[in-house]
């Protein structure tokens, strides 16, 4: 396996940091990782780890305002900042795999993300993946919350109004331990401004579900605390596409590919995998 970083210029001149995990042998495919709210790229090693050696090609940044990458932290002028460095990244990615199939694999915030951008660029993609997609919040904010955060998004951007359970991650305390030991992710208090524009991306997302027409495969957690699963479902049953499929995991935690049963998930990810590496229909 060969791994490689760097840096690039994303919007408002922030630098962008990515990096690659890619096989001894020519990619079959690539994997384009979105990571999560308050985390970076890195924390994908259980993927990473499986698919990799099987020949697929990991590529991920960090977001704008998280990990490496430079703004402050969990703080985003616009949603579009995310679709715009991940817009300047997949291209990088596009033209170091020539040919190879891409598909979007998008964790929690992520999956909010690669929805939106999507919503543009799905012809460019042979399919997408959802681990635990922010599609629905854990508990639907009140109308005074929301037009609380409004105002804070307004006058006060930089306002926290919403902070992670770290214990909610996964029943693995070694990787909660991980989560909190780690100085590049963000255990503070989600920005009012982050908070406003994934409330209004997560209700594009279900307005433009049938206008999706790839292949998807969706991983959630059934005891997911930090988003409601039954997003999960209401976006499959909206979905456009034909050909999609999900998977609810009884009693797993959010970080699926972090549970003590990540085997069985990722066993699932590569079965849906193979089965479209190489079809035709979309």
């Amino acid at each position: 396996m060969k791994h490689e970083d760097g840096y690039f210029t994303g919007p408002g001149g922030l630098e962008i940091y990515h990096q690659s995990w890619l096989p001894d042998q020519e990619a079959r495919a690539v994997f384009l990782l979105v990571h999560g709210m308050g985390e970076h790229c890195g924390r994908y090693g259980n993927l990473v780890d499986y698919f990799v050696p099987k020949g697929i090609a990991v590529y991920g940044l960090d977001h704008p305002g998280h990990g490496r990458s430079g703004g402050k932290r969990e703080f985003v002028r616009t949603f579009d900042d995310f679709l715009k460095a991940l817009r300047r990244y997949h291209k990088k990615v596009v033209a170091q795999q020539p040919g190879k199939p891409v598909f979007i694999l998008g964790h929690s915030m992520g999956g909010t993300i690669a929805l939106e951008y999507l919503a543009a660029f799905q012809d460019e993609f042979k399919g997408v993946i959802l681990s635990s997609p922010s599609l629905k919040p854990a508990e639907p904010p009140r109308p005074v919350i929301r037009t609380a955060c409004r105002f804070l998004s307004y006058f006060l951007p930089m306002a926290g109004v919403l902070k992670l359970d770290p214990g909610a991650i996964s029943r693995d305390r070694r990787v909660v331990d991980a989560y909190l030991e780690d100085p590049l992710t963000f255990k503070g208090k989600t920005p009012a401004r982050l908070i406003l524009h994934m409330l209004e991306a997560m209700n594009r997302i279900m307005e433009n579900a049938p206008q999706l027409s790839l292949p998807i495969l969706i991983l959630q957690a059934g005891m997911d605390r930090l988003v409601d699963p039954s997003g999960a479902q209401e976006f499959h049953d909206r979905v456009g596409s034909l050909d999609k499929n999900l998977h609810i995991y009884d009693g797993l935690f959010h970080e699926v590919f972090n549970e003590p049963e990540r085997e069985r998930v990722l066993k699932d990810l590569e079965t849906w995998l193979e089965a479209h590496l190489y079809s035709t229909d979309q």
